[in-house]
């Protein structure tokens, strides 16, 4: 959430930046200002209220003590009078900080100027890509695949639950275990705190982190207790420093999490969400960082190349992009995302987004750091990225490496398996 003071005195600035999502938020901005004038200008008045009652109060003493006593009452009545005027400010003033956070809330973050002009996914910016595309006789779906060895079953899920949640069989379920103890372990190995948090979250979380109200459609609810089951582990695992103020000594803070996400993804239909391209349920391993503000960048491009080195480590060929403005998540300052290119669907799927998100969430989370010997708090930064969700992760390892002997599985899962083909 930037903050009204940004707001205030870069007004011009944000809002010609905040025009690469392709969208005039002038009109959001005047209006933020005027809330926050109009929250000063009942300040004032309440303010101005409070000291006359209590100029009162301190003469009522007096007046009593000096055998006024008629004054004494006049100024009695005056003093509730003033109580009731300064109560009714204080709803209002309530109202007006409620008004002022609710528009807040609509503003996205501003994007950072490397973030290039676009409308679609189709403008995003290719950074690099790496790996061989394999040449195969015949390209199979995973679906297809997935159906012939036995190892995930659509129908049933669709049967159990409804569509969008399989069920992993025999060694599609052993390759989904072994891809968390992978990702898991090399999480470890690169420094990273391992988190098991709740799936979950309170409505708290889910605005600290950005997801509410912006995401809201997209997010299971339990209306009876008011909880949502969480779409990614970032937002639990973010949460833990929300209302912490932290010293500079602290950073860099390196955390990670495996989880099952569940995401209502409405509206979404078509072959874009066949077998495991897009479900309701699924397993991510999420990394996250809460770093100083003059470290945030370069600990993107270290988070971007860890990433990296997870797809080259499952030999899946890859690229990288940088995201439009028209794609840019809602809380991202500049996202970065991984698509693994897939062989029996002849396509590129995105398997990980790794974003920036500056102080936007810190400020929602109110977490702040500060130097040492200094009394004066700022606004840390956050980080997150997928490392890396399992269905298109699976999908991609399926297709790319199916021949007429089986499924081959990447020699680096190998050693949490007891097989090193699916046949």
């Amino acid at each position: 959430m930037l903050t009204i003071n940004q707001i205030k005195e870069q007004k011009e600035n944000i809002a010609t930046k905040l025009s690469v999502r392709n969208k005039d938020f002038t009109e959001l901005l005047n209006k933020a200002i005027k809330e926050d004038d109009n929250r000063k200008s009942i300040q004032k008045e309440l303010d101005e209220t409070l000291a006359k009652s209590n100029q009162f109060a301190k003469n009522i003493g007096l007046l009593f003590k000096d055998g006024k006593h008629e004054e004494a009452n006049n100024a009695k009545q005056e003093a509730i009078k003033l109580k009731d005027v300064a109560k009714e400010l204080s709803e209002k003033m309530n109202s007006s900080k409620s008004d002022l956070l609710t528009i807040l809330y609509e503003i996205p973050n501003i994007p950072h100027p490397s973030v290039p002009k676009g409308k679609t996914d189709e403008d995003n910016l290719l950074i690099r890509k790496g790996g061989i595309i394999p040449e195969l006789k015949n390209k199979v779906p995973h679906w297809e695949l997935a159906d012939k060895f036995d190892i995930i079953d659509f129908e049933l899920g669709n049967k159990i639950t409804g569509a969008g949640f399989p069920v992993y069989k025999g060694k599609g379920a052993k390759i989904q275990r072994a891809l968390i103890a992978f990702f898991l372990d090399e999480a470890d190995k690169a420094g990273y705190t391992e988190i098991m948090p709740p799936l979950m979250i309170n409505e708290a979380s889910g605005v600290g982190t950005g997801q509410l109200p912006d995401k809201e459609g997209q997010m299971y609810h339990m209306n009876e207790d008011n909880l949502f089951m969480i779409p990614t582990a970032e937002v639990p695992v973010t949460n833990i420093y929300r209302d912490v103020i932290l010293n500079a000594e602290d950073f860099p803070i390196k955390m990670t999490a495996y989880s099952s996400c569940f995401r209502r993804e409405a509206g979404s239909y078509g072959k874009d969400v066949r077998g495991l391209n897009r479900l309701h349920q699924f397993d991510k391993i999420e990394i996250v960082h809460i770093e100083h503000p003059d470290k945030s960048y370069e600990t993107l491009e270290k988070m971007v190349a860890y990433v990296e080195t997870l797809v080259q480590k499952l030999e899946l060929p890859y690229r990288i992009v940088r995201l439009c403005g028209g794609d840019l998540g809602f809380t991202s300052a500049l996202t970065y995302d991984f698509e693994v290119y897939s062989a029996g669907q002849d396509k590129w799927l995105e398997v990980s987004s790794i974003s920036n998100f500056e102080s936007f969430q810190a400020n929602r989370l109110k977490l702040r750091y500060k130097e040492k010997g200094k009394k004066q708090t700022k606004l840390a930064h956050t980080l997150n990225g997928s490392a890396l969700a399992l269905p298109r992760i699976l999908a991609a390892i399926l297709e790319n490496n199916y021949s007429e002997e089986g499924i081959k599985i990447p020699k680096v899962l190998q050693k949490f398996l007891n097989f090193d083909i699916i046949k």
